[in-house]
């Protein structure tokens, strides 16, 4: 049985409860070593997301921005958006361990744990809303983290804008939004914080992941690190590394593995211990 091909399978299947059984299966192969790396495989070219056929796509302005917590629609909407994270980074992290070919298996197997949290976090959320009668589907959603997936073509690259930069940012609003919930203590908003609360610890895991990877592709290439991750910033986001940040969760970061001297630069903040 190959690997990559069957992943790539995973990947573009455009129903997600198939999409979960054939992970279920490709993992439990992959953890019994029971798949074979193909040498000639070449990486899908991606033009469109994988719940494209199902989901009312429009462009971020067009989203309306609206208060969360107020109402059960709302709560539904907020609901609605953390799975659609969820969803989209179940793609994002099994491109990674189909689009980067000739590393370590520790690289495959850190990207496919992330794949089967990422699909946990989103059947966690699911449940939710279909608890108060809403479904993944009902409201628009945008393309952001596709698209960062499909520019992002190099290993050093993903690493440093996936894991590294939108990933963290998850980090630093999490907490906000749990916040607002701890405000408003109601039994639904009871369950939306115990589901944040497990998925902001286990991205933190996600982002160290990204940190790891992103550090030994600079290896790789003979590159500094830090000044590396910053210029791709600017690259993909420009303005980003100009220090304007203040929500950031130096706590959380600092666990993922950034420094005091990256943090500092990237929020107005300057104390850092």
């Amino acid at each position: 049985m190959v690997y990559f091909k069957r992943l790539e399978s995973i990947l573009l299947a455009n129903n997600p409860q198939e999409k979960f059984d054939a992970f279920d299966l490709f993992y439990e192969d992959f953890k019994s070593n029971k798949l074979q790396i193909e040498d000639n495989y070449t990486p899908v070219e991606l033009e469109e997301p994988s719940y494209s056929s199902f989901m009312n796509i429009v462009l971020p302005k067009q989203i309306q921005k609206r208060k969360y917590f107020d109402t059960l629609e709302g709560k539904a909407i907020l609901l609605h958006t953390i799975a659609h994270i969820e969803y989209s980074a179940i793609d994002l992290a099994l491109d990674a361990a189909l689009r980067f070919k000739d590393l370590p298996k520790a690289y495959y197997e850190d990207w496919l744990e992330v794949a089967e949290d990422e699909i946990r976090h989103f059947k966690m959320i699911e449940k939710l809303l279909t608890e108060i009668g809403y479904k993944y589907g009902d409201f628009e959603v945008h393309t952001n983290l596709f698209e960062a997936m499909k520019k992002t073509t190099t290993f050093l690259e993903r690493m440093a804008v996936v894991p590294r930069f939108l990933e963290a940012n998850g980090l630093d609003q999490n907490p906000k939004i749990m916040e607002k919930l701890h405000s408003s203590p109601d039994a639904l908003n009871q369950k939306i914080l115990q589901a944040l609360e497990t998925i902001l610890e286990e991205e933190i895991d996600h982002v160290t992941k990204g940190d790891r990877w992103f550090k030994y592709a600079c290896k790789l290439e003979n590159l500094e690190p830090e000044t590396t991750y910053l210029e791709i910033l600017e690259k993909y986001y420009p303005g980003v590394t100009k220090g304007n940040k203040n929500d950031m969760n130096f706590e959380a970061r600092k666990l993922a593995g950034f420094s005091c001297d990256e943090l500092k630069r990237l929020s107005n903040k300057q104390d850092c211990n």
